[in-house]
């Protein structure tokens, strides 16, 4: 998502802070900014949209001299791309940037805002920059401010400030956002959200853990950890590799996005999840009176996305709920009534078929949300109301992070929309949060389950064509896993219910025809192992995916074992998207951007 660079020493800051945000330009971003501190002074610039607008607006500023600068390019989360929303953000003296979300940013700026603090942006953000300057005026120090902010800041962040009062210093705290500093012979000091920005500027660099926090001088580098003891820094050899360090050291953009999945889920559920109780400011309760069924449009993996959120929405909100083809339903003369809220769902926000569906219930007066990845796209603009998925920039044209933050978004939506109809018991609820904050660690991706999942790629790389198989929720997983599969293997492969297997299907069962079967414990299972044992007494290749051994499979692999079927179709979707990953790599393909697609489908 959003990138962080900062500077310390006496070269050209304004050079090192634009080619800085540069290099960070494949993570995505909607404007950009930066505060540079020299001899006392501010100067700061900040722009929308590319940064070739930032340039333009600095070509005349100068630096030379000894400097803090800091720098940032924004994913909005929350509100719009607009200048006064960029970052780096101003108090009264002091200027901040920061990557992540402040969970319990409306309460800190409920008691500023009552103390008299003016508020210049719709940001998270900003609340930091003010409750550092309340802090100083009652502090022997601008690092015990900083100190005490930090501490009372809840949520992920990863933050640069320089202040005034201490010209020649940067302090900066880490914790669920990434961030590293690096040195050179010439005692400079770099920050940045990634490796790729001291990539010939640095020599060696320090990854920090969750939880650090402190300041840079000329001659000093001071770290704390959560427990407030001074740490030693821990220096590694910087890469100069800049592709492979945008990667993260993976192979592929899309193997990248499947093990950064833990990291944006995480974003995604910050600051919407009470004990009991999910919250989204971006949206008015009052959106869902009168509603009487919600209508899910989408295309492509997005539809798979809607057609999980059908099953939760029913299950859980207990209102009826049907899923459109984008591309169809603009076609269909459909009969649209006005209890009906129309959801599109889009990574980009652009895909022209769904934009168009999306137009069609403007005017007909229907309520509207999108769930998308990118603030003031077309879809944002034209819907009555919008959530944003948080999954930053998605540079693999196969979908991986993008559906599986839609899910969660959808899965937190069904739930508040149940405490809207009172459809579920407070203590169902809470218990579903609970296994909401689990999903960051059910998509983590291990050493030995990627091992496993390689080897076994090998046996898939010929035949006539794969089934994926699942039953209720994990029917629309298996038609994820299929489309991965097609998308990057170029290999047949079809997603069909466990159950309609009988009815047609299973004429195609032989050794050749390879089956990825969904068995998850807590659903269906006896009635989906059914059905995969009428596949195997065919002599179809069987490759199950369980927590619970299957005799009967040629493949096994198995999940791990959660209190319920959600948390289950969460690791079993990592499982499917390994999976295609591999064979595709096995098959000498170019993962990230496979023949004859787009990332974006913005025509018809």
């Amino acid at each position: 998502m959003c990138g962080i660079v900062g500077y310390l020493g006496e070269k050209d800051t304004k050079e090192i802070l634009l080619s800085g945000l540069k290099e960070l330009e494949y993570r995505g971003y909607d404007s950009a900014g930066i505060a540079v501190l020299q001899d006392g002074n501010f100067n700061s610039y900040k722009a929308v949209g590319k940064l070739v607008n930032l340039e333009e607006k600095t070509k005349d500023f100068v630096t030379d001299k000894f400097a803090a600068g800091i720098g940032h390019t924004r994913w909005a989360t929350h509100g719009k791309p607009t200048e006064l929303n960029a970052h780096p953000h101003v108090g009264q003296s002091s200027y901040v940037v920061h990557n992540g979300i402040i969970e319990n940013y409306a309460t800190l700026k409920k008691e500023l805002t009552s103390e008299g603090v003016k508020f210049l942006s719709q940001t998270d953000t900003e609340v930091i920059v003010h409750q550092f300057e309340k802090n100083l005026k009652k502090s022997d120090s601008a690092f015990e401010a900083f100190t005490k902010t930090v501490s009372e800041l809840e949520g992920a962040y990863a933050i640069l400030l320089v202040t005034k009062s201490e010209d020649k210093t940067i302090f900066f705290a880490k914790n669920g956002s990434p961030m590293l500093v690096g040195i050179n012979e010439e005692n400079e000091k770099y920050f940045a959200s990634s490796d790729t920005p001291l990539i010939g500027r640095c020599s060696d660099v320090n990854y920090f853990e969750d939880g650090d926090y402190g300041f840079v001088t000329k001659n000093q580098l001071a770290i704390f950890n959560k427990k407030n003891a001074k740490v030693e820094p821990k220096f590694t050899k910087l890469s100069t590799n800049k592709l492979s360090a945008q990667k993260d050291g993976h192979r592929f953009f899309m193997e990248k996005e499947i093990y950064e999945q833990s990291t944006v889920i995480s974003d995604t559920l910050l600051g919407r999840l009470r004990d009991s109780q999910v919250l989204f400011d971006e949206i008015e309760s009052s959106l869902f009176d009168g509603i009487n069924e919600i209508k899910l449009c989408a295309c492509g993996t997005s539809y798979h996305s809607a057609l999980s959120a059908s099953y939760m929405f029913e299950r859980y909100a207990k209102i009826k709920t049907s899923v459109e083809v984008a591309s169809e339903f603009r076609y269909r003369e459909p009969v649209m009534t006005q209890d009906t809220l129309f959801v599109v769902i889009s990574q980009s926000g652009e895909t022209a078929d769904t934009l168009e569906t999306l137009k069609m219930a403007k005017r007909n007066n229907l309520k509207t949300l999108v769930i998308c990845n990118v603030d003031n796209s077309s879809m944002v603009r034209l819907a009555d109301a919008s959530i944003l998925t948080r999954a930053g920039v998605e540079k693999g044209v196969a979908s991986t992070k993008a559906f599986a933050t839609q899910v969660t978004v959808f899965w937190m939506l069904s739930l508040y929309v149940a405490k809207l109809k009172n459809s579920l018991a407070d203590a169902e609820i809470a218990r579903q949060i609970k296994l909401l904050r689990q999903v960051p660690a059910s998509v983590k991706v291990t050493d030995d389950r990627h091992e496993r999942i390689k080897r076994l790629s090998k046996r898939y790389l010929h035949g006539h064509g794969f089934f994926f198989i699942g039953r209720d929720v994990f029917f629309p997983l298996a038609l994820e896993g299929a489309l991965k599969l097609k998308e990057i293997s170029y290999l047949h492969a079809e997603g069909y219910p466990s159950g309609e297997m009988k009815h047609g299907p299973i004429a195609l069962a032989d050794p050749e025809l390879f089956t990825i079967a969904l068995l998850p414990q807590h659903l269906l299972y006896e009635k989906a192992k059914s059905n995969v044992e009428e596949l195997s007494a065919r002599d179809s290749t069987i490759c199950v995916i369980s927590p619970i051994v299957f005799d009967k499979a040629d493949d096994f692999i198995q999940t791990g074992n959660h209190e319920d079927y959600m948390l289950e179709f969460f690791e079993m979707m990592v499982v499917v998207q390994l999976l295609s990953l591999e064979i595709s790599v096995r098959l000498g393909n170019d993962v990230d951007m496979p023949r004859n697609l787009a990332k974006s489908v913005t025509v018809e």
